[in-house]
């Protein structure tokens, strides 16, 4: 979770309110769109090439990286400015970030789009939004933070910055509607992306696995915290499950190079056999489908081992103290958090969390989907069927409802 570098903003009733219904259109649409990391880049390339197939003359221009300038959009700021994480890299980082915000926001606001289009990275986005939409400029925010998870209160705050949000999930916008802000279901672009059946044979073959081997993907996660808190006991399990299946392979992805040294440190500490243990640069998706079972953190990447159809068990931990205090206010709504579980209201993954993420647990879980192929069978039909309710052509759904905002009329002071 980031911190929020976003201090409250406060309407300024001298601030100079501009209305682009004062503006006769002379011109081609105009788009101004940010996106703060790769995720973010993609999703905002595919949907300026999606806009440009409804509006072939509109000017798209931001922040962004290379898959949008790849698409068309002009940046005058790069992804890369945005992409920090933790408290202490954003604090370090503050005044650049601040300085680079107030100059953004004025430069839109003396552009004149028609729209502004936040991607994700709501610490950043949701100021900006806020800003621009008292000025009379119409504003999108593309990916809901996890309302449904916790602070569902967020919302409010989210319909104060955006006219519109465009979802990933179809359980988010009914909780938008409580609120009665405008959202938009519009499908998951990873699930356009990811075919529906996935080749096993053709991923073995990627990473030089042996065909017919069992194999094991481990994923303690995506940062360094929490493979410090979930590499040992992952690895632990993984050891009883070889102990059960001496010729178990087992591939572990690391997301970059500081996650490989961990992960390479833990690895070495580990029971596990050096032969049948891969360490790879990336290739999580690749190492999913070749999998038999997945065991991982809890996260984005358990979405994506439901697209590839794999088994998976979902482990996490949180700092003890972390956890007593959103026990203990209540933070979270929700009594399951692998995305999966979420989306098929019933549990369909194992999830071990906290003082349940114990190597014998883990281990425990992962062993029944090898021994019960039929309940893996049984699984990978419910897997495909949310599968079919995310593929939705998620970027040419997030245009058309961005251009149904643009033919709406705006007034002095905001959108209508």
């Amino acid at each position: 979770m980031r911190a929020s570098i976003d201090p409250p903003v406060v309407a300024n009733a001298a601030a100079p309110t501009v209305s682009t219904a004062m503006v006769t259109r002379q011109r081609p649409p105009r788009i101004a769109l940010v996106a703060g990391e790769a995720s973010g880049d993609g999703l905002g390339a595919g949907l300026v090439a999606e806009l440009r197939r409804l509006h072939p003359d509109a000017e798209f221009a931001g922040i962004g990286g290379d898959a949008m300038r790849n698409a068309g959009c002009q940046t005058w700021f790069d992804a890369s400015e945005l992409s920090l994480m933790g408290l202490a890299e954003i604090l370090r980082h503050l005044p650049r970030l601040l300085k680079l915000r107030r100059e953004f926001r004025e430069r839109v606001l003396a552009w004149q789009p028609d729209v502004f289009i936040g991607i994700d990275a709501p610490d950043f986005n949701l100021g900006v939004e806020k800003w621009l939409k008292q000025r009379g400029i119409r504003t999108v925010h593309y990916v809901s933070p996890s309302v449904w998870a916790w602070r569902e209160k967020r919302a409010q705050k989210i319909g104060a910055s955006a006219d519109l949000v465009l979802c990933l999930f179809p359980m988010e916008p009914p909780i938008y509607a409580r609120h009665g802000i405008d959202a938009r279901f519009v499908g998951h672009p990873m699930a356009d992306d990811i075919p529906l059946q996935s080749d096993r044979a053709a991923a073995r073959a990627q990473l030089g696995l042996p065909p017919r081997a069992k194999v094991l993907a481990v994923l303690p996660g995506s940062r360094i915290g929490e493979i410090s808190r979930l590499g040992a006991p992952f690895f632990e399990a993984a050891w009883q499950v070889s102990e059960r299946f001496p010729d178990l392979h087992i591939v572990v992805p690391a997301a970059n190079r500081n996650c490989r040294q961990l992960l390479a440190t833990q690895l070495s500490s580990s029971a596990l056999p050096v032969a049948h243990s891969h360490l790879l640069d990336g290739q999580a998706r690749t190492a999913m489908i070749a999998a038999d079972v997945v065991l991982l953190a809890s996260g984005t990447a358990t979405l994506e081992t439901m697209l590839v159809k794999r088994p998976m068990v979902v482990g996490y931990r949180v700092a003890e103290l972390t956890y007593r205090i959103v026990k203990a206010l209540g933070l979270l709504k929700v009594d399951r958090y692998a995305l999966p579980n979420v989306l098929a209201g019933r549990d369909l993954a194992p999830e071990l969390m906290q003082h349940d993420c114990t190597p014998p647990k883990l281990a425990a879980a992962v062993l029944h989907w090898f021994e019960h192929p039929a309940a893996v069978e049984q699984l990978q039909a419910s897997y495909l069927q949310l599968h079919g309710q995310l593929r939705q052509n998620a970027s040419a759904s997030a245009a058309a409802a961005v251009a149904e905002l643009l033919e709406k009329p705006v007034r002095s002071g905001g959108p209508l």
